[in-house]
């Protein structure tokens, strides 16, 4: 006897593609951000200026992304990998998830010496990739703070897995803004923070500039090994401090190692921003209240969610930490300071008040009373320049904007001309 098929009324396939409609919800965190990631809202109104105004000149100054040309000794050094790729003796395919041994140890000897073993150190695509796989490994329940302001995938991801709630119009509800302005001298009061599973924590910190100092980076280990959370520290433009009193790394903190992840990148130390190369370190007595080691799951998730860096940036990577790919990274770090300097003097001199540029590559200025995409669209408008609002930053970056110190130095000379014209009777 032939079974009898019975079609279900709230599934016909032929009529749901027909429709264009799939019978798949949404994740429905998703709809929960309330516009566009940041960085492409303000490359969409770039595009919307640069067709209103066809022969304008604009000027970048908005998105953190690196101008100059890698340093030679770095990038002949990635053309010999790709070229041995050719060669019978040269080629190389699949390598360790957790990066190549030599660039592992390379790390640790340059940035960690003494604090963190090569085995504690996972090479990466970059510090953004690995927040991401870091949010993936945590899951939706644990609870999160943030700086604010402070770099927006910090929100965004913890908003995609389901850490929080609705955008209640100035923040998201479940998530604890950790304030961060001038009176507080961009540090927060831990007094008023409450406990979470996980802090999110980035020196020098990205938009405002500030660093950290030892003092207040032993108050903030001090608080997460009281509260048991895990400090999730952001270390991607440490290169670039120059106060003596303001760590390079966490783990110059004593007991940090138990608390402590720290992710870091070659971004804006190489200018590997299209190059892609990071590395997140996991001390290996950093344990979850059953125990278990952080750095087994974090294993787990590179070695199934990522097949390794490509061998050729690892090349790249290890000759940014020889001595001669070491001074080229410093000389382009104190290319890029000293036209955060120039910026700096400059909004200084037209009268603003600025924070930032002397320990990190941006400038964080104050428009007090202005909506800051009122001010952003001001100063494309007037000067076509693209700055970054702060409030894209979070709820505290109202009444700021970012200005970037990357961009030629003729470009930075340019933009100050024009911030002269427009501004400099304010």
């Amino acid at each position: 006897m032939c079974p009898v098929h019975v079609r279900r009324p709230e599934f016909d396939v032929g009529r749901s593609l027909l429709a264009g409609v799939l019978n798949v919800n949404r994740n429905e965190n998703f709809g929960k951000l309330r516009a566009g990631y940041l960085f492409p809202e303000i490359a969409r109104r770039r595009k919307a200026h640069q067709e209103k105004h066809p022969d304008a000149k604009i000027i970048s100054l908005g998105i953190g992304d690196t101008t100059e040309p890698l340093p030679k000794y770095i990038a002949d050094a990635m053309a010999r990998a790709a070229a041995g790729l050719a060669t019978r003796e040269g080629y190389s395919g699949y390598g360790a998830e957790q990066g190549q041994g030599a660039l592992r140890e390379a790390v640790a000897a340059t940035f960690y010496s003494g604090l963190r073993t090569a085995d504690e150190i996972f090479i990466s695509d970059g510090s953004k990739c690995d927040i991401a796989r870091i949010q993936m490994m945590f899951g939706s329940k644990p609870t999160v703070a943030v700086q604010d302001p402070s770099y927006p995938v910090y929100v965004d991801t913890s908003v995609m897995m389901g850490m929080t709630g609705d955008h209640n119009g100035t923040g998201f509800d479940g998530i604890e803004y950790m304030v961060c302005n001038p009176d507080n001298a961009f540090f927060p009061d831990l007094s008023k923070v409450k406990r979470t599973d996980i802090i999110f924590f980035c020196s020098p910190n990205n938009p405002t500039g500030a660093a950290a100092t030892r003092a207040q980076l032993t108050e903030l280990v001090n608080f997460a090994r009281r509260n048991g959370s895990i400090l999730v520290y952001d270390a991607a433009y440490a290169l670039y401090i120059s106060n003596p009193d303001c760590p390079k790394t966490i783990y110059e903190i004593p007991g940090a190692e138990e608390v402590a992840i720290e992710t870091c990148s070659f971004s804006k130390y190489a200018g590997f921003t299209g190059v892609r190369l990071g590395w997140t370190v996991v001390p290996k007595a950093l344990k979850y209240s059953d125990g278990t080691p952080v750095h087994n799951d974090w294993n787990r998730v590179m070695t199934t969610c990522f097949n390794g860096a490509s061998n050729i940036v690892q090349a790249g990577g290890l000759a940014c930490l020889q001595p001669e790919g070491l001074k080229e990274m410093y000389d382009m770090i104190t290319f890029y300071k000293e036209n955060a300097r120039i910026l700096k003097d400059t909004f200084t001199e037209m009268g603003f008040k600025v924070y930032g540029g002397n320990d990190a590559p941006y400038i964080w200025v104050g428009f007090p009373g202005k909506p800051s995409w009122d001010v952003f669209a001001e100063i494309l408008e007037r000067c076509n320049i693209v700055t970054t609002p702060g409030s894209g930053f979070g709820p505290a970056g109202e009444g700021f904007v970012r200005a970037s110190a990357f961009g030629s130095r003729e470009n930075i000379l340019e933009a100050v001309r024009r911030f002269k014209e427009a501004y400099g009777n304010k």
